[in-house]
């Protein structure tokens, strides 16, 4: 799964790597640096509309935690920060946000949590995944807009912008290198996108979902290869502490 991860970039650097301009909702405002993002938050997200013809690659920012738009309540998205791409073509809250609003979510990193032996108890040892040359990351997202039945027609936040981080079996424990750490680190794991594979996940005229999720999920590990994971303190586990030093690897806690 993914549950917490880090977008500490400034727009001008956010815009520039995902190659996307600002859209209306973000256009004088600078996005807010998180080393501690938790779902039901806030978070930038990248995807492309039609504008007359031509489709045009913008930055927004949208709820962590998709609301599907027969939803009767803003609180379903607590539930659905994660969509499972082996059923993301048949789950209701998902089927039809991933034909036609599908998106990237940027990441520096994320993190996961490790137990250390095999009781329920066993304490975990939290681990920031990123990619090793300190790059930003890109995976496969969808958004929906939501109409607030309780806000007015043109009342500011009668639409709320909403979207999930789809995930993916990991690596089995026995690969070689960061592929067999990640299976070791989590059962799950957010799926990643290369550039290619950004391009044709964000285009609006494909609506052949079942071959896009295919296609992510087989170029997947070729670039999670590229991917480090350094342990880092506890602190990071209260969603409260918010700052640079919570990336800082550290020794192994237990």
């Amino acid at each position: 799964m993914c549950g917490r991860y880090v977008m500490a970039r400034a727009s001008g650097d956010l815009m520039a790597e995902a190659d996307a301009l600002l859209g209306e909702q973000l256009e004088g405002r600078e996005l807010s640096p998180s080393w501690n993002v938790a779902p039901t938050t806030d978070v930038p997200i990248v995807l492309e509309r039609l504008v007359g013809d031509e489709p045009r690659r913008e930055v927004h920012v949208a709820q962590w935690g998709l609301v599907p738009r027969w939803a009767k309540d803003v609180k379903v998205g607590v539930r659905a920060f994660n969509a499972r791409s082996e059923t993301v073509t048949e789950k209701p809250t998902f089927r039809s946000a991933v034909v036609s609003r599908r998106c990237a979510v940027p990441m520096d990193g994320y993190y996961e949590w490790k137990r250390q032996g095999t009781g329920r108890t066993s304490p975990k040892q939290p681990y920031f995944v990123h990619a090793a040359d300190g790059g930003l990351s890109f995976f496969a997202g969808l958004y929906e807009w939501w109409k607030d039945p309780a806000v007015a027609d043109g009342e500011p936040g009668q639409w709320i912008l909403s979207t999930s981080i789809v995930t993916m079996p990991s690596p089995d424990p026995g690969a070689e290198g960061v592929l067999g750490d990640l299976g070791g680190l989590h059962d799950r794991l957010p799926v990643p996108l290369s550039g290619e594979a950004m391009d044709a996940w964000l285009d609006p005229a494909e609506r052949d979902a079942a071959s896009l999720v295919e296609r992510i999920r087989a170029e997947a590990y070729d670039v999670a290869a590229s991917w480090r994971l350094d342990p880092v303190g506890a602190a990071v586990g209260n969603v409260r502490n918010n700052g640079p030093e919570l990336i800082a690897p550290v020794s192994a806690l237990f």
